[in-house]
């Protein structure tokens, strides 16, 4: 009977044991079991996009090389949003590379350590290239002086127009702000219902847009000292000039609430001479299915103020590590493979914009884009500021903020007024991020 009752209890803890492994095991908290560190699933969440497409068409390629199974998760950019929301600050284990915005929710991920630090990682593989990728989007990439991800998407801001438009006003393409009104005014003067000048209205989609003004003021979001830098009079020169080209040269009857593609379809239909967008929403206005000026078309950098041409130079999108993982070492394995310079052209080529250097000076990398685009880009790139946006992690608040004096600009308002406004509310947003 004794030896039966040792024989019962060695098995009921034989049990416990396996039953708490289990819910280990299960567990999407920040305990990670153990097999997990040597596992050779790789769980890779990424956003519905044309460069997730290519890379998806790939993946073969990357587990043969690596031996490792990709578990592949794609959402919309809502839904990524959600599922970062829920699983990152419960301390999931469950994602490994995690594709993200860096002007979004990258300075949120950063300081609550959801990202992994990759400062070695990026210097390890001299032919992978690190000192390749463009310092904008790096700069976007960096926080605190550590690496948490790698820039794969890219943004420009570049300055659309008609070339039939100009040609007929006898007017070269414009290179400085002043140019630009000028030939605005030109062009709505000699062209009956149609725009000289449009570009976005929305007070929180326009912020993206109306940067690169700001910082060809001579302005900034942020100053130096880390203040708010939206009631600066760089800043007020901006808000005004900006607002002041849609209020007199824009449509009639602008709406306040346009976005990309309100202010788009307005350009496509022929209703506008000039505006300035990101150059990644080109193909809309050079397909002839989509647009009626596809043949006339051209691209610039965007006009010099003050300060110069400062366009910001974004990425839209990164590649970062959880820092949660247990994988993190085939992690950057993948994230190699992804962002190599072979795939980088090869995305490229696809019409998605890169962040290396060497793509915008390799004619296989600009084979399918318009000539004066890519030249455009490559310019661009060299004096690229690394944010579109208040860096903060209030992002959606502080657009709010920050864009209410365009608007205000827009309606003939006292955008001075506006911008002093928002200086000290953006500034309390500051102070209560510190």
């Amino acid at each position: 009977m004794k030896r039966h009752s040792a024989v019962r209890v060695a098995a009921m803890a034989a049990a416990a044991l396996m039953a708490a492994g289990a819910l280990a095991s299960c567990g999407s908290g920040s305990g990670t079991p153990a097999a997990d560190k040597e596992s050779k699933t790789l769980r890779v969440t990424l956003a519905n996009h044309v460069w997730t497409d290519t890379v998806k068409s790939r993946l073969p390629e990357f587990e043969k090389q690596t031996g490792l199974k990709v578990e592949l998760s794609q959402y919309g950019e809502d839904q990524l949003s959600d599922q970062y929301n829920v699983k990152l600050n419960a301390g999931t284990s469950e994602i490994d590379v995690m594709m993200y915005r860096p002007l979004q929710e990258g300075k949120l991920f950063a300081k609550n350590a959801y990202l992994a630090d990759l400062s070695d990682d990026v210097k390890t593989n001299k032919e992978w290239g690190w000192a390749d990728f463009q310092s904008g989007p790096v700069l976007a990439t960096t926080y605190k002086e550590k690496v948490v991800g790698v820039p794969i998407i890219t943004e420009q801001e570049v300055l659309y127009y008609r070339k039939d438009l100009l040609k007929k006003a006898g007017l070269e393409v414009p290179k400085t702000m002043v140019e630009l009104e000028a030939a605005a005014k030109v062009i709505k003067a000699q062209n009956p219902g149609v725009a000289g000048f449009v570009a976005r209205t929305g007070k929180s989609a326009a912020v993206t847009q109306f940067s690169s003004f700001l910082y060809s003021f001579g302005g900034d979001f942020i100053d130096e000292s880390g203040k708010s830098g939206v009631s600066s009079d760089a800043a007020k020169k901006a808000y005004a000039f900006y607002g002041g080209l849609i209020r007199n040269y824009g449509p009639a009857n602008v709406s306040t609430d346009m976005s990309w593609p309100e202010a788009m379809a307005i350009f496509t239909q022929g209703k506008a001479g000039l505006y300035t967008e990101a150059d990644s929403l080109y193909k809309n206005a050079t397909d002839p299915v989509k647009s009626k000026v596809a043949k006339s078309v051209g691209f610039a950098p965007l006009p010099a103020g003050s300060s110069g041409s400062k366009a910001y130079n974004i990425p839209s999108w990164a590649l970062g590590v959880n820092e949660a993982s247990a994988n993190q070492a085939n992690a950057w394995k993948f994230i190699e493979w992804a962002t190599s310079k072979a795939m980088t052209l090869e995305i490229q080529k696809a019409g998605v914009p890169g962040a290396r250097t060497s793509v915008w000076s390799n004619p296989a990398g600009i084979s399918t884009y318009p000539a004066d685009l890519a030249a455009t880009i490559a310019a661009s790139t060299k004096n690229g500021v690394g944010h579109d946006r208040p860096l903060v992690i209030k992002v959606p608040e502080s657009r709010d903020i920050v864009g209410n004096p365009i608007v205000v600009a827009i309606t003939g308002g006292d955008s001075g007024a506006a911008a002093d406004a928002a200086g000290a509310a953006f500034q309390k947003v500051l102070d209560a991020e510190k």
